[in-house]
């Protein structure tokens, strides 16, 4: 039993990763039955809901029971004493809920210059507070899942090995990689546009933001405000992005996104 534990130990991020990505897809795949991957947009508007439930359970089941494993109560103790932590500087709580929806705004409103498909959907939507309580409702409760295990434990592990930016950049582009199955579609592997835009999803920004996620961490050790901010892009990637990109379209949006989500990241690291 000691040597079992010794190893997990040493193997714990491994272990975590694997486990996360076995779990979400594998419940993913069980809830979405009798369907599988790639879904059609008919199978996807039918068994949404489903597959992002899913998809949550994979990092928050991962993220607490190696901290089960490696610490025990007093990891839970430490970790509940990190997503309570709320006494931060106004300013990384500005950051962290209107930094994604401010950028996102700026970006999709230079864009709409050339085609209005741009247009940021909160403005044109005729439902504009269902929306707004949809992606505030929506974001807590990913961000929660979510956070327990990719900040709650792999942060913490890999800062103990590498500087900030290395570990946003690992933790990143695993995330990144995490959410393909719901963006795989029948369409996918067609051609250049679809699978550039596959790419794009996955990895123009979501390392990028993670990145960012990771140096507020840092900044504050609240567990607390990084839910917050990784809540707040759940809320800008619902409300602000047209349902209606495509193509092109939503190749253009997650290039200008990333492009600014890397750039604030250099501009960050000049001034440091």
């Amino acid at each position: 039993m000691t040597s079992i534990t010794s190893y997990i130990k040493k193997q714990s991020l491994p272990i975590y990763f694997l486990l996360t990505f076995l779990i979400s897809w594998g419940t993913m795949s069980m809830m979405i039955s009798p369907y599988s991957f790639p879904l059609t947009p008919e199978q996807s508007e039918s068994v949404g809901p489903l597959l992002y439930v899913g998809m949550l359970v994979g990092p928050s089941i991962s993220g607490l029971l190696m901290i089960g494993l490696m610490n025990g109560k007093t990891g839970y103790r430490e970790l509940f004493s990190r997503l309570t932590k709320w006494r931060v500087g106004l300013q990384w709580y500005g950051a962290a809920i209107l930094g994604a929806p401010i950028l996102a705004t700026i970006v999709l409103l230079a864009l709409s210059m050339i085609s209005p498909v741009f247009t940021p959907a909160l403005l044109t939507s005729n439902d504009k507070a269902g929306l707004l309580m949809t992606g505030i409702g929506v974001g807590l409760m990913v961000a929660l899942f979510e956070e327990l295990g990719w900040t709650g434990f792999s942060v913490p592990q890999l800062r103990t090995r590498y500087g900030v930016n290395k570990t946003g950049l690992i933790i990143g582009l695993l995330w990144g990689a995490w959410h393909f199955p719901p963006f795989w579609s029948t369409t996918t592997f067609s051609g250049v546009v679809p699978f550039a835009t596959l790419l794009c999803q996955l990895f123009a920004w979501l390392p990028a933001f993670r990145v960012l996620m990771v140096k507020l961490y840092d900044e504050t050790g609240s567990l607390l405000v990084t839910i917050l901010m990784h809540a707040s892009l759940v809320f800008t990637t619902l409300t602000l992005p047209s349902m209606e990109l495509s193509g092109v379209n939503l190749l253009i949006w997650l290039v200008a996104w990333g492009s600014v989500l890397w750039g604030l990241i250099a501009v960050i690291d000049r001034r440091q």
